[in-house]
């Protein structure tokens, strides 16, 4: 190709191997004898920088969000979770004016108890709050981090649905709370591959091995989310009922909570053991849910006398469902992720 040369390797003393750069690239770069090049490796390439050229690592750069008293708590929370999410490790939030507003900085302070992983506030003024992000990308892993945010999700489901069974508002409302841990997490694994995507150092660091698999982590990632999400939604209508319902309902409501709790973990197994045949398994089984639902739903409806179905129950069911369908989800990108192990080469 017109933009690649082929060079020879040479040897200088005993141990020394060097090899001559394009005279036209040293031009165009303005280098001179003397002059300072950083290689860095990516993957099994080389890559050559002029030193006046390389950028700062992206996790040491700080970030300056300028925000008014127009400026609603909601918006400011957008804005530092997408900072947070691009890797800066210091955030440094200005007012324009006298003062930061108390509903504002209160919104800071929780936004960083509740959603940022590794997150604390060093410096609280009148006019300026400094976030500073401390954890670093190999002291938590994606995986790491994956296998508790599945833990986390999976656990909501299973106490969502004993919740209901015990009618218990408590448990409810901690499921609810738990809701924003599956958050945090999730936030935190986005900023990682978000980095790793642009450094193969931090791709190692973090324990993934090729930058495609930053795309399958980040789909991954949103459909935890979205069953623990589902988990929430139980929960909230758990609170929303008032008497308890009878033991026929509840049973056939264990059965498929049972059932979605099994492809989900099965499908977590697969992503960890990185096995695509397991999770070809959960993404069949999966497919049965529908029907397992609609059976669920007419033999409830049959009891009952005025043929109808409990909102809440229903809600309840199609939650669950969604929670199967999600892992079922998760399984797919199990596929993707290792669909070498079926290509004959």
């Amino acid at each position: 190709m017109e933009n690649e040369e082929v060079r020879r390797i040479q040897l200088t003393g005993k141990s020394t191997y060097i090899i001559s750069l394009p005279k036209r690239w040293v031009s165009k770069m303005g280098l001179k004898t003397g002059s300072q090049i950083v290689i860095s490796q990516e993957g099994d390439s080389l890559i050559l920088t002029p030193k006046d050229l390389v950028k700062p690592e992206r996790n040491l750069l700080e970030a300056i969000l300028r925000i008014s008293v127009d400026d609603t708590p909601e918006k400011i929370a957008r804005a530092i979770i997408a900072i947070y999410l691009n890797g800066y490790s210091s955030i440094r939030i200005r007012a324009l004016s006298e003062y930061i507003l108390p509903s504002q900085r209160n919104a800071v302070r929780e936004l960083v108890k509740r959603k940022l992983v590794g997150t604390e506030i060093i410096s609280d003024s009148p006019q300026e709050m400094i976030l500073k992000v401390l954890v670093s990308y190999p002291e938590l892993s994606v995986e790491s981090s994956l296998r508790r945010m599945c833990l986390i999700a999976s656990s909501m489901h299973e106490d969502a649905v004993k919740a209901l069974i015990n009618l218990d508002r408590e448990l409810a409302r901690d499921i609810i709370e738990l809701d924003d841990e599956v958050d945090r997490f999730g936030f935190y694994i986005i900023r990682q591959l978000k980095a790793a995507v642009q450094d193969d150092k931090i791709l190692k660091d973090i324990g993934l091995s090729n930058p495609k698999d930053c795309l399958g982590y980040r789909v991954v990632v949103k459909f935890v989310e979205r069953i623990a999400d589902h988990a929430t939604r139980i929960a909230k209508n758990v609170l929303s009922i008032d008497e308890e319902l009878d033991e026929f309902t509840l049973n056939k409501i264990s059965e498929i909570s049972n059932f979605a709790k099994s492809i989900f973990e099965k499908s977590v197994r697969s992503l960890f053991k990185k096995d695509y045949f397991s999770a070809e398994e959960a993404i069949s089984e999966a497919k049965k849910i529908t029907i397992i639902e609609t059976e669920i739903i007419k033999a409830i409806t049959e009891r009952r006398i005025d043929r109808t179905i409990h909102p809440n129950i229903r809600m309840i069911l199609e939650d669950i469902r969604r929670i199967g369908e999600y892992s079922s989800d998760i399984a797919e990108i199990v596929l993707n992720l290792n669909v070498n192990q079926i290509i004959m080469i």
